[in-house]
């Protein structure tokens, strides 16, 4: 999607900052003379390259900072190292490029004029900390992590900047069949778990805690907390569905204009929203979940009614995005004239595999479906996605294109955004097409 656009229905529903989770010249300018505050994100390839060459850090600082923005008209706050970059399945792959990453990062920042109003930080998973008890009062980082996450903690504190930390409810739910689906709300009429005098009624608070007690000792008890992401997921499981997201959010938007924190940090809460919209590119491995995180759809529509003021407004919605334009509308589906087909399973295979069928899992809006209609939703899917190309709608004769709207109820058949990727690929050698396509973004309010 244009980024423009984007930039405008940011504005439209009153987005303050917002998360880039990759840095892109062309992009980034678009906040310009905007008051969208910006972190900038830097991938987890790149942490070795800044890590072992200053010069290196100084050019991202010139290309993603300088080149857009003076000291004195920053409308970036934050540069985010890495993503998540200790996550324990990636096997210390990063653990010892972050630091001196961060490190020449911030110098470059500083040497470029920028050191005191840009500061470096890191989001990390909630899997460097860890409570052998599951209560909040036990909790400490990963040994391995120890002494890296001490160091960085006292870095991020001298330079006064926040620890990132991405606390997932739906994942609790989604990992364990033994977890209380009410523990993962906000709704307080479900099971507790108590730490001493402190009744904890939702996994949020008892995560956000327990990184409160890791930092505590390790020595740095007051460094600033900020959740780099959270949400809730619309499709790909029995839980993720648009009801479950619409009162996870209902729940998180009045904690957070209540300013009550939680019980070991009480106080306003810095949260990041994960995400502005669905992305169809996106890595499955941890579960078909994972391309429908967005609070918009592909195409910039709300998902649900979402009240940003926490007053609980059920029939509130936010703005969709304005000015999006569509490839013709025409779709792909099962030929009719293709009685009892040969090879329909191998054809369904093939597009599910080179397009996206995550909607089409049990408790998604397609998984009724019969086999017919799930043959002719992954076909649309594949022929969209390869922008409506002919020969992405043949599939051995098994295939044909309609003009009459394919979405069966719920289950909306797309049509492809005409897309603003293709400059990302002219100009950066492929880089992600698929963020800027759909806008790997997050915000806060």
């Amino acid at each position: 999607m244009d980024p423009n656009i984007v930039v405008q229905m940011l504005k439209d529903n009153g987005f303050k900052r917002i998360k880039l989770f990759e840095s892109d010249s062309y992009t980034v300018s678009k906040f310009a003379g905007t008051d969208i505050e910006v972190m900038l994100g830097i991938p987890n390839d790149q942490l070795h390259d800044l890590a072992k060459d200053y010069d290196n850090a100084k050019d991202w600082v010139k290309e993603n900072v300088s080149d857009h923005m003076s000291s004195e008209q920053a409308f970036g706050r934050y540069v985010a190292v890495g993503n998540e970059p200790f996550l324990a399945s990636y096997y210390d792959r990063y653990v010892n490029d972050l630091f001196p990453a961060m490190q020449n990062v911030q110098k470059a920042l500083n040497a470029a004029g920028f050191g005191n109003v840009i500061k470096v930080t890191v989001p990390f998973n909630a899997d460097v900390y860890e409570s052998h008890s599951d209560k909040p009062s036990d909790g400490q980082f990963r040994s391995s992590l120890k002494g890296q996450m001490t160091s960085i903690a006292k870095f991020l504190r001298q330079n006064k900047a926040p620890i990132l930390v991405n606390i997932y409810p739906f994942l609790s739910l989604y990992q364990s069949s033994n977890f209380p689906a009410s523990f993962a709300f906000f709704s307080n009429d479900g099971r507790k778990v108590y730490d001493g005098n402190i009744a904890y009624s939702n996994v949020f608070d008892a995560n956000y805690d327990t990184l409160v007690t890791a930092l505590k000792k390790i020595g740095v008890p007051d460094l600033k907390i900020m959740v780099g992401e959270v949400g809730w997921p619309t499709a790909g499981h029995k839980y993720a569905t648009p009801d479950y997201a619409q009162k996870f959010y209902a729940g998180l938007m009045k904690r957070l204009a209540a300013n009550k924190g939680t019980p070991l940090r009480p106080g306003k809460l810095d949260v990041y929203l994960f995400a502005l919209m669905d992305e169809d590119q996106k890595s499955i491995a941890p579960g078909p979940f994972e391309r429908h995180w967005g609070i918009f759809t592909y195409d910039g529509k709300p998902k649900y009614p979402l009240d940003l003021s926490g007053g609980g407004n059920q029939n509130e919605m936010l703005v969709a995005a304005k000015g999006v334009q569509y490839l013709p509308a025409q779709w792909c589906v099962l030929n009719p004239d293709a009685t009892n087909p040969v090879g329909l399973d191998d054809a369904l295979g093939y597009a599910c595999a080179y397009g996206d069928c995550t909607s089409l899992k049990p408790g998604s809006p397609c998984a009724s479906l019969d086999k017919n209609w799930q043959a002719s939703y992954a076909f649309n899917n594949y022929y969209q996605i390869n922008d409506q190309d002919v020969s992405a709608c043949d599939f051995n004769g098994l295939a044909t294109v309609v003009k009459t709207n394919a979405t069966r109820g719920n289950c909306l058949f797309p049509i492809q955004i005409v897309s603003d990727g293709g400059r990302i690929g002219g100009s950066r050698g492929g880089f992600m097409a698929g963020v800027l396509v759909l806008l790997a973004l997050w915000f806060t309010l």
